[in-house]
C-alpha cells in the first residue's frame, strides 16, 4: 500500500452535472405558475357572456337572482335579505337536494351575488351554478 499514488479512477471530473440545475429550474417554474394566476386578481373583467351551451340537470332547480339594484329574487318572487336565508335552509333539507341556479344581472355589483353564494354555502346546499347568457359577438 503505496500512499501518494493515484488509481486512473481518481480523475478530476471537469465538467458540470446539469440535473441538479434543471430540477432547482423546474421546481421554480412550477411555482411561478401557480401563484402568478393568484396575484392577478385585480383586472377589470365582464363576465356573463361565455360560449357555452346549457347543461342536462335532473331533479328540481331553485333558481336565485339579483337584478341590476341588487334585490334577490328565488324563483322570480321577490324577497328580503332577512328571509333569505332561511328559504335557502328549508330548500336544503330537501331529499335531493335541488340544483341552485344563480343568475345575478349584468349591472349588478358584485356584493349582492357574493351574499348569495355565501347564504347559499351557510344552508348547505351543495350543487350551484352560476348562470350566464350565450355570447353573441361574431
Amino acid at each position: 500500500m503505496a500512499f501518494g499514488t493515484q488509481d486512473d479512477t481518481d480523475e478530476v471530473m471537469n465538467e458540470i452535472n446539469m440535473t441538479p440545475l434543471v430540477d432547482v429550474m423546474l421546481v421554480l417554474l412550477i411555482i411561478f405558475m401557480v401563484t402568478i394566476p393568484v396575484l392577478q386578481h385585480a383586472i377589470p373583467v365582464q363576465l356573463p357572456q361565455v360560449s357555452s351551451t346549457a347543461s342536462a340537470q335532473a331533479g328540481s332547480t331553485l333558481v336565485l337572482s339579483v337584478d341590476a339594484s341588487g334585490r334577490y329574487y328565488i324563483d322570480a318572487t321577490p324577497i328580503e335579505p332577512a328571509d333569505l336565508e332561511a328559504r335557502l335552509q328549508a330548500a336544503a333539507q330537501q331529499n335531493p337536494q335541488p340544483t341552485v341556479q344563480i343568475r345575478g344581472h349584468r349591472d349588478a355589483t358584485y356584493e349582492p351575488v357574493v351574499i348569495l353564494m355565501e347564504a347559499t354555502r351557510r344552508s348547505g346546499l351543495n350543487k350551484v351554478a352560476i348562470m350566464t347568457s350565450p355570447d353573441r359577438r361574431p
